[in-house]
């Protein structure tokens, strides 16, 4: 059994990389449970030991998925999860952080799990109408009840991350950050820094683009939620291959692909990161995996972001709607 090192959320020790699930059940197409099942597997098997799911990816589907996965090795496994998104996908968006829901969201992921405590749960979007302090005050009364073992926060701004600190220990920031995604290394990044509190980036591969494996939307399943994202969109999308084009260049120099050089950047950020890149398939798990032992030189790390900077991406990460709720 091969094994990845690990690193510090705070108090909460997990491997250096984790595995994104939502994708198992979630915004990408049709997927295939067994599987999936049979990559959670291999990932444990690697050492992957941080395994990030949510009650919205596939209205609770994802989360019975992961239960059934670490059923016989809940020991071995790290599990995250998220509440927040009092919807179904196709509804609008309603966002809920009042402490009522919040323990109902909470029990209700237990029973989908199959669990008897979350090791690390995340608020999936702060709840405008709702004090970050109220909502906190309800996650620190789940730790108390044993529930939850540590707490996490999803897409928040500095100030609230602030606030919620003082309520209780977050151990987790999760937001999105990449080559082409870094709304948080001005302002958000080091107030987590100053506060001890880990960073775990979502969709470090910038949702697969990075890889260098899609050319246009015309290769994405129906359905699929790229097909509506700005920077996939005609005239973004051509200006962004320009940029994975010269991050093929820099990986092939470096004998890897063009994936785990970005992957590596982002691992790169620093020891109290732990990006989630997501996988239903083991080849993809594996060439992930391998990311975390590639090491990078001031030089070269010079030369990713001189060939990725990030005013050169086209097109914002989510349309306006969804952009409303981040960072706030």
């Amino acid at each position: 059994m091969t094994s990845i090192p690990t690193r510090q959320l705070g108090t909460l020790t997990v491997s250096a990389q984790g595995l994104g699930c939502m994708g198992m059940s979630h915004g990408y197409g049709a997927s295939d449970d067994t599987q999936s099942i049979a990559t959670i597997h291999r990932a444990l098997d690697l050492g992957v030991s941080l395994l990030d799911t949510s009650d919205f990816y596939g209205a609770g589907h994802n989360e019975e998925l992961v239960g059934r996965a670490v059923a016989d090795r809940r020991d071995r496994a790290v599990i995250a999860t998220k509440f927040g998104f009092a919807n179904k996908l196709g509804e609008p968006t309603a966002i809920r952080g009042d402490a009522a829901y919040v323990r109902q969201a909470c029990d209700a992921s237990l029973r989908r799990l199959g669990v008897d405590h979350i090791d690390l749960y995340y608020q999936h979007r702060v709840d405008p109408e709702v004090p970050i302090e109220e909502t906190v005050g309800a996650m620190a009364e789940l730790v108390a009840a044993g529930k939850v073992r540590h707490l996490g926060l999803s897409e928040a701004g500095a100030e609230t991350i602030r606030r919620a600190h003082a309520v209780h220990p977050i151990a987790a920031l999760q937001s999105e950050w990449s080559l082409w995604t870094r709304d948080l290394e001005e302002e958000i990044a080091p107030v987590c820094r100053e506060l001890g509190i880990g960073i775990v980036p979502f969709s470090p591969l910038g949702r697969g683009f990075l890889t260098g494996q899609y050319r246009s939307v015309e290769g994405l399943a129906e359905g699929d939620v790229r097909r509506t994202q700005p920077r996939f969109a005609d005239g973004n999308l051509e200006r962004n291959l320009a940029i994975v084009e010269k991050l093929n260049e820099l990986a092939a120099e470096k004998g890897v692909t063009a994936g785990q050089l970005a992957l590596a950047w982002v691992q790169h950020r620093g020891a109290d990161v732990v990006p989630i890149p997501g996988t239903r398939r083991e080849k993809y798990l594996l060439e992930n995996v391998a990311a975390v032992a590639i090491g990078l030189s001031a030089d070269e790390l010079a030369a990713i972001d001189a060939v990725a900077p990030a005013e050169a991406v086209a097109g914002t990460r989510y349309d306006a709607t969804s952009l409303a709720f981040v960072n706030r």
